[in-house]
């Protein structure tokens, strides 16, 4: 084990396992070591050796552990402690029991069934939960954040085994005074994930982070994203030209209320798409829960253990490569 020591050697973490892989970061499950053997399951981000040496790297993950010291929300993967040891800054996460939705949508592809459509539904809008709060923070002096997480896709929303669903990774977010991927000039987030704001390199704000979200949602209840292709560019111009089918046709359970939800997240003019997260959260819930008794966060997490086959004495979750 590796182990990071901190405050006098009182506080300590040892690294059990990578979790996630990315071009420039790491993520491990890790136990947190304590006075009177206080031990706690954590997740440690850290910058890639080659890269924790280069100032702008090293900013970039100092603005990101700063920016979301704050954001406690039970749908946002909460930060802990930012740490420095050797030469290498390292962030402790909360550590989330379960999987991403990647390995969700993969899970259901390999043993041929559909994820259901309340709960594709349900996932979806305990993300907009977390990104309406997001969206809304302000900092103690009461200036608003102006968040935009720019990074909505199915890697970054993590899956705990006891049916919470939260967002993660924070860290090509802009927000007031924190925004280094210049807009206008480079393109932030995954290709066939965007905003069409930001594949046309305009400047965004919260909405820009609904399209995507409605994205995942019809990649849940399809099992595929229409707007990817083998290419990067071709998938931005299907983000900003590709032809918006009717769902329903492509899955008869999605009924009008759904599809009515879908074509407003997926609006190109974001004047015309949902407004906030808010609003996209009433909605679902209101489709969810107006008429009959709508999936909860126990429900899921009885559907993830069973389409896992997770056992509480000798399973673990998977280890997925994600862009830290």
């Amino acid at each position: 084990m590796v182990s990071f020591k901190k405050l006098n050697n009182e506080i300590s973490y040892e690294l059990v396992r990578k979790l996630a892989e990315g071009g420039m970061g790491l993520v491990y499950e890790a136990v947190q070591l304590g006075a009177g053997n206080f031990r706690k399951v954590v997740a440690v981000k850290l910058i890639r050796e080659e890269y924790s040496a280069i100032p702008e790297f090293q900013k970039n993950f100092i603005g990101e552990a700063r920016l979301v010291a704050d954001l406690i929300h039970t749908s946002i993967v909460q930060t802990y402690h930012l740490g420095h040891v050797g030469g290498q800054y390292f962030m402790v996460m909360e550590y989330v029991r379960g999987v991403n939705l990647e390995q969700f949508i993969e899970r259901h592809i390999a043993t041929g069934r559909s994820i259901p459509v309340d709960l594709a539904a349900f996932i979806v809008s305990r993300v907009a939960r977390g990104l309406s709060y997001a969206h809304q923070k302000c900092d103690n002096d009461g200036r608003h954040l102006s968040i935009v997480h720019r990074d909505i896709g199915p890697k970054n929303v993590l899956l705990a085994y006891e049916g919470d669903v939260k967002l993660t990774d924070f860290g090509i977010a802009k927000a007031l005074d924190l925004m280094y991927n210049e807009e206008g000039k480079v393109i932030a987030g995954k290709d066939e994930y965007l905003s069409p704001e930001q594949a046309s390199y305009a400047v965004t704000d919260a909405r820009a982070d609904l399209f995507p979200l409605g994205i995942v949602l019809t990649e849940l209840l399809l099992g595929r994203n229409i707007f990817r292709a083998m290419d990067h560019a071709e998938s931005r111009r299907n983000i900003q030209t590709l032809p918006i089918p009717r769902f329903a046709d492509l899955r008869p359970e999605i009924d009008e209320r759904l599809e009515a939800i879908i074509q407003k997240a997926l609006q190109r003019d974001r004047d015309k798409r949902y407004q906030s997260a808010h609003d996209m959260l009433t909605d679902l819930e209101v489709y969810l829960y107006s008429d009959h008794y709508g999936p909860t966060i126990e429900k899921m997490g009885v559907y993830l253990k069973e389409l896992f086959a997770f056992n509480d004495t000798n399973s673990r979750p998977p280890i997925y490569r994600s862009n830290p």
